[in-house]
């Protein structure tokens, strides 16, 4: 378990966002960010596709293209991972106020986080079918939070969030297969879980809303079916400071004898409130910004694009 705060030490504000969120394994905070701060993470995101900000590798990446309008540069992405690593506006982000105080109440005082992604979605681009974020990053603790940062309103029209209220609960990782639908993206579908798709809530949010949901919790999103436009959203990840962060795989230069499983620990870190009882540990840049496949030129059968 997580080192939360104790009841008494919250607000009311955040004892009533703590007892949604664990009954329901997600909380939506509206109005979280102001139209200023929604439209400067907007014309970020066009100056990162543009590559102003940096080289961004991965599939479809290389800047604005000549005679290239704004509209037509956007459409070529779905998702930009780790954007945080070029920007100092979404960097920023990571520790919005909103965010440390709702991370305070529902994870621990000591909060980090190790992963920024911004989608693009475009009218006519896919979805991503039912998954749990913890399949893709794990925590000893299973303290995982994704806060979902909406930078246009999103609907059912366009492709909002689908949420299975309550299925956090079980704490089981409920196994995955390749899909196969053109509904969705390359990410792999959780399958077999006791729930149907009647039971899921959509998450029609504005612009400016933050969605924060547990690592546990099924969702997924349609396509985007708006005759124009974007559903653009920041969706940072966090977890207790107190956890070690086994996402990666011992490399050849560590010593699994001294480091065994147990204690791998991802460093590619921000902390964003409190301690980090691990500081002595120092902190790494393991992985660069990236553009994840929309699935336009086809699919492996992989695991390789979370969330």
């Amino acid at each position: 378990m997580t080192s939360t705060l104790s009841f008494n030490q919250l607000t009311q504000k955040q004892q009533e966002i703590a007892e949604f969120y664990a009954q329901n394994g997600f909380y939506v905070y509206p109005d979280a960010l102001t139209p200023e701060e929604v439209q400067g993470l907007r014309d970020e995101t066009t100056r990162i596709c543009a590559g102003d900000l940096g080289e961004v590798g991965g599939q479809s990446a290389g800047g604005r293209r000549k005679g290239e309008s704004d509209d037509e540069l956007l459409r070529r992405f779905l998702c930009i991972h780790f954007p945080h690593k070029i920007s100092d506006i979404m960097f920023d982000a990571l520790s919005h106020p909103a965010i440390v105080e709702t991370l305070t109440a529902c994870v621990s005082p000591n909060v980090k986080a190790m992963q920024s992604m911004l989608f693009i979605k475009a009218s006519g681009k896919p979805g991503q079918a039912w998954h749990q974020d913890e399949d893709y990053i794990p925590t000893r603790d299973r303290s995982l939070v994704g806060a979902w940062i909406a930078l246009d309103d999103a609907t059912t029209q366009n492709g909002c969030l689908w949420i299975i209220p309550g299925s956090h609960k079980p704490g089981i990782l409920w196994d995955q297969t390749w899909h196969g639908d053109k509904r969705f993206d390359c990410a792999w579908e959780s399958q077999n879980f006791p729930y149907s798709d009647e039971d899921a809530v959509p998450v029609e949010v504005k612009a400016g809303t933050i969605v924060f949901f547990n690592g546990y919790t099924l969702h997924r999103s349609l396509p985007n079916h708006a005759k124009s436009g974007y559903r653009r959203a920041l969706v940072n990840h966090y977890m207790s400071a107190e956890s070690f962060l086994p996402w990666h795989p011992p490399r050849k230069d560590e010593p699994r004898d001294a480091k065994g499983m147990a204690k791998l620990d991802n460093r590619d870190i921000v902390m964003i409130a409190g301690q980090d009882p691990y500081a002595h540990h120092g902190l790494e840049d393991r992985v660069g910004p990236s553009v994840r496949p929309a699935g336009e030129g086809g699919c492996g059968t992989g695991q390789e694009y979370e969330d």
